[in-house]
């Protein structure tokens, strides 16, 4: 793979102006409205009632933040060492492609985080005997599977006022996972390949995308990354890693004192205990140490990314940054004790029970309905009607029930945690109009 052509091949930059189509890019996803829609969606803590833990957004936001620095530093070095690059591109071209396609990492989750994803899939799975017959082997395994990253990809590629047309190099680095959901080869253990990226609904989409940048190719549905996708990668590891940490310290789950120790495993030789107790201020302190370790991290998978650009343009290189730099060890440390004290949390795991009921009631109101179309009962007919109209008239247009079910799950998906509570009260008769 070749740097000139991964990006484009040609300048994007507006006539008489500095802003790029990469800068485009950026303002159409910040400015979308599946990206504000994340700011009632679950990162770890669902529903939060407090301001200084993170939802999707804020989440997203610091993602690609992150993303910015990486791509930046990144792209200094590189046009350093491809001086042809610098007639048609800067240092912040390559930082804005990934803190845009960081932006979008999450656009495609459905309420309740992952186990939201888990509850879409489990619905199919459960029902294997009465759907699976009417699809496709590569469309039922989408079904079983539900995929964030395969639902942002498509997101962000549909059409009318939905979709955002963005940049061939942005959407290849939002995907980190280059492959369909059901392949003869998972090329273990390459990291581009533990899950998939788009459904078969967008396969050709892709397919003209990898060819356009000259993705590596490493089977005939399967690529190797857009190296800025490492990147991309990074910046979503750094911050769940080392914000959730604080968030958890936050909330009492975790206690400062072993917060500190944790962040000051990532800094090493960087931690200053005599400077940290001169901050008065507990929340202080570990804001000061987050911000270190963030710094500390960027600069770890920059040269770490910098020191094999040679294998990643090739495709030989394929692991997470953060896998391979000197502070994997902390850094598994403290996913150790996230999952323990954090993640497993009474009151996250309650929450989440919730999101599979929810999650699981709309699905069984709405795919009969949908799949059967005219020929509804009274019962389903009655829950179609609650559906928006222009849903309504994507499943009358669908010409297979896969195309069916898609255009419902970009609906259901897309809900916030609080439209799809509302919703399911509606369904279940627990919410009426008019009584309390």
């Amino acid at each position: 793979m070749h740097w000139e052509t991964l990006l484009g091949g040609a300048t994007f930059h507006e006539k008489d102006t500095d802003r790029s189509v990469f800068d485009k890019d950026f303002d159409r996803i910040i400015f979308s409205h599946p990206f504000r829609k994340l700011q009632d969606k679950t990162q770890v803590h669902p529903l939060p009632e407090h301001d200084f833990v993170h939802n999707r957004l804020t989440h997203s936001l610091e993602v690609s933040s992150v993303g910015r620095s990486l791509g930046r530093t990144v792209g200094t070095e590189i046009l350093k060492r491809h001086k042809q690059l610098q007639k048609n591109f800067s240092a912040s071209d390559f930082g804005i492609i990934t803190a845009s396609a960081s932006l979008a990492h999450d656009i495609g989750n459905p309420p309740f985080g992952h186990s939201g994803e888990d509850a879409i899939s489990d619905y199919f799975v459960s029902n294997k005997n009465i759907l699976e017959p009417e699809f496709t082997e590569q469309q039922w395994f989408d079904l079983i599977n539900f995929e964030g990253n395969a639902q942002g990809f498509r997101l962000l590629n549909k059409s009318g006022y939905q979709g955002l047309r963005l940049t061939n190099p942005t959407m290849a680095a939002f995907t980190k996972y280059p492959r369909p959901s059901k392949v003869d080869n998972n090329f273990k253990p390459r990291r581009s390949q533990k899950k998939y990226g788009f459904y078969s609904s967008e396969r050709e989409t892709f397919e003209l995308l990898a060819r356009d940048l000259e993705l590596q190719s490493l089977s005939e549905n399967q690529w190797c990354r857009h190296p800025l996708a490492f990147l991309v990668e990074a910046a979503d590891d750094i911050c769940y890693h080392i914000i959730d940490l604080e968030d958890g310290c936050n909330l009492g789950l975790i206690s400062h004192e072993q917060t500190v120790a944790l962040y000051a495993e990532v800094l090493g030789e960087r931690f200053n205990a005599t400077k940290l107790k001169s901050i008065k201020s507990k929340a202080e302190q570990v804001g000061l140490l987050r911000a270190l370790a963030i710094d500390e991290l960027i600069k770890q998978c920059v040269s770490l990314f910098l020191d094999n650009e040679e294998g990643i343009l090739s495709g030989e290189y394929d692991i997470s940054l953060t896998d391979d730099i000197p502070a994997e060890p902390s850094l598994s440390e403290i996913s150790k004790v996230s999952v323990e004290k954090i993640y497993r949390a009474q009151h996250v795991v309650e929450i989440e029970a919730a999101g599979f009921n929810v999650l699981n009631g709309l699905l069984e109101a709405f795919v009969p309905a949908a799949l059967n179309k005219g020929k509804m009962s009274k019962r389903q007919s009655v829950a179609f009607r609650l559906l928006p109209v222009d849903l309504k008239e994507e499943i009358a247009q669908a010409n297979n029930p896969y195309g069916t079910l898609r255009a419902l799950l970009d609906y259901i998906s897309g809900l916030t945690d609080s439209n799809a509570m509302n919703l399911y009260r509606k369904i279940m008769g627990i919410s009426l109009p008019g009584l309390r």
